[in-house]
This record gives structure tokens, sequence and C-alpha cells, in this order.
């Protein structure tokens, strides 16, 4: 059996249990996650349907049904064609499989055309959202996914350190430049592009945390956010590492470095079966807030990874969410100082039977 098919079998369990009748879903990684077969949302009618009981259903487009016999475990295909009313065949297989009056949990991406259109075809049915199912299964990675992430936490370790070795040859490059040069490091290591768009945030820029990269030109002495990662296998890596290439930076940098590697540190050990997601995120703001820039220190603490580079569990004050091995997140504390420059330090962990594996092995340093 195919991790694929598992996962499927693991979700009509739950839909046994009373979650509903079936999932629907449409191309997202909901739709990857159970059968293997990915590809964009487009206009075209291309659903996947889990019944509680029996076979899963794929309804698609004539012009995709070799892609999906290729990468898909699922042998139950209903094709259309261009010229016929998806509608109509719609309203065929939910027949088939005796959803009139059935509780459907659909994609919670679902686009409103197809949501419409489920609606009009089963106006007895109620709905709900598949991440009521899916959701609890994706929390927690098996081997394979696991697998995939160690593999693109690899890449990313191996660009940090060529990074690293680029020294006074960064200085004069703009950081868009910069980013580019990130992305073809990652593709030649191994990954399949960025898996996100990459950031790098130059001296005051790596003041804010979700700039992405412009025309400003790296200085010696500048501190640099670099945040990225690729994906292998469909799973993402995320790491950030806070770099000066030439020159020295100022005291406070090297005081504000020292205090986001002493909290990162200090929530990652934080990390073991049992201990909720707001505890980890507490250790590393005390961290902090013990320095002086608690204030200063706007985000959470991490963020789950796995097909999406953001998903459960969040890292964040508050939360009550037990950590189970086979979670995967992120531990990336951050202080920034408008107007001066930034500082954050990422890895992604998975949580093991008696405390963490980090994904990532680069050297946590500025230099």
């Amino acid at each position: 059996m195919t991790p694929f098919e598992r996962r499927t079998r693991d979700c009509q369990a739950r839909l046994r249990e009373g979650a509903g009748d079936a999932l629907v879903l449409f191309p997202s990684q909901n739709l990857f996650y159970l059968s293997g077969f990915s590809e964009d949302p487009a206009e075209r009618h291309l659903l996947l349907f889990v019944p509680a009981e029996g076979e899963p259903v794929f309804l698609v487009p004539d012009l995709y049904a070799e892609q999906i016999r290729e990468a898909s475990w699922i042998p139950e295909l209903r094709t259309w064609a261009d010229e016929d009313d998806p509608r109509e065949h719609l309203r065929a297989v939910a027949a088939e499989l005796d959803l009139a009056g059935g509780h459907l949990l659909v994609d919670d991406t679902m686009w409103a055309q197809f949501t419409q259109d489920l609606r009009t075809v089963l106006p007895d049915a109620t709905f709900g959202l598949a991440s009521e199912v899916v959701a609890p299964l994706r929390l927690r990675k098996d081997d394979a996914e696991l697998d995939a992430l160690r593999r693109a936490g690899a890449v990313a370790d191996d660009v940090v350190d060529e990074l690293r070795s680029l020294g006074e040859d960064a200085v004069g490059m703009t950081e868009a430049e910069l980013a580019a040069d990130i992305e073809r490091r990652l593709t030649d290591a191994g990954g399949s592009g960025a898996s996100f768009e990459i950031i790098v945030g130059s001296g005051p820029n790596g003041a804010k945390p979700h700039h992405s990269h412009g025309e400003r030109v790296v200085e010696a002495g500048d501190p640099v956010v670099l945040d990225f990662g690729t994906r292998v296998d469909g799973y993402p890596s995320d790491q950030t590492r806070t770099l000066v290439f030439a020159g020295d930076p100022d005291d406070e940098f090297v005081e504000v470095h020292d205090v986001v590697r002493e909290a990162h540190d200090a929530a990652v050990a934080a990390v073991e079966p049992g201990v909720t997601a707001g505890e980890i995120d507490a250790a590393a703001r005390d961290v902090v807030d013990a320095a002086g820039y608690g204030e200063r220190f706007i985000h959470r603490t991490g963020h789950g990874v796995g097909l999406d580079v953001h998903e459960e569990p969040y890292i964040v004050a508050g939360s009550e969410v037990e950590l189970e091995p086979g979670m995967v997140f992120s531990v990336e504390p951050g202080v920034y100082l408008p107007g001066e420059f930034g500082v954050r330090i990422e890895d992604l962990v998975v949580v093991t039977d008696d405390g963490c594996e980090r994904l990532n092995d680069t050297d946590r340093g500025w230099r």
C-alpha cells in the first residue's frame, strides 16, 4: 500500500466515525496528499470524491486522464469532454456514490464555482470543510514525508554554506541579484526551485520581517536576513540565517544576534511530546524579553511545515496544542529595529519520542 492510499484509507475511517459521507477535493495540497496527483487549480472540473465506504473516484477532463493514471494509485476515473456540461457528469458521480442527502466535506480552498455546482446538483446535501478530516492526519508526518523534508533541509543547508563562502563577493550585489543567485543554487543542489518568495533583507530592510528583495545594494558590514527554502518531492524547506558578508557590524547587532540565537536554542531545547506550542513560544520570548527587546519580537515563534510552508501547528503565545511525535514546525525568533537592521534565525524541527530532531545543521552564527 502506498503512503497516498494509506492516508486515503485513514480519511475514510474518520468519515465512518461520523465526520461525513464523503470528501470532495479539487487541485490542492489535500488532493496531492491523498492521491499523489498534483496540479494547479484551473477552470475545468477536476474533482476527487472520497466516500466513507467504497473506492475513491476522480471526475476529470479527458485531457488529464493519462496524467492521473500515471501519477495516482486511484484507478476509478470518470471523464468528460470539453463539449460536455460537466455538471451532468458531476450529478452522475454523486448518484453513483449515493451522496444526494449526504454531508460532504469540501476542500477548504475550493473555488466558489465548484462549490456552487455541488450545491446545485445536490440541493439536499449539507457541507463542511475537508480540513475536519485531513488536517489531523497532515499534522503528523509519516516516514515518506519526513524523508522528503530532511532532503529539502539538506539542500537549504548546502546553499547556506555556499553563501557564507561568498564573503566580499556578495558586497555590491542587489538584494534581487542575491535572491536570484540563491534560487539558482537551490536548483543546482537538487531542489525544485524556491518553496516561497526568497527574502533578502539587507541593512534596514532586514527590520521588515516579510520584506522580499529589492534593488538595495548589499554593503560591507550590512546584516542581511536570508530566508529561503526549496522543495523535494513536493515538501519544502524553510531556513533563515542573518549573515554579514564582509566588514564588521556594529556592537548592537552582535548583541541582538546573540540574544536571538539564545532564544532560538532555548525554544528548540524545550521541544518534546506533551509540551504545548504556547510553551515553545514562551521559551523563546522569555529570552528576548529578559534582554530588553521583547517589543521588537513582533511575530509568533514558528509555524508548521508540510505540503504547505505555513500550516498547523502554529507556535504562538497561548496555544494549547500539545506537541506529538511527527509534528514538524519552524523555530524562528527575531528582533527587528526599524531603520537599522533585523535578526532572525530559523530551523525546522520534527518532534521525536523524547525531544526533537533539527532538520537544519548549518552554523547559526552571523559570519
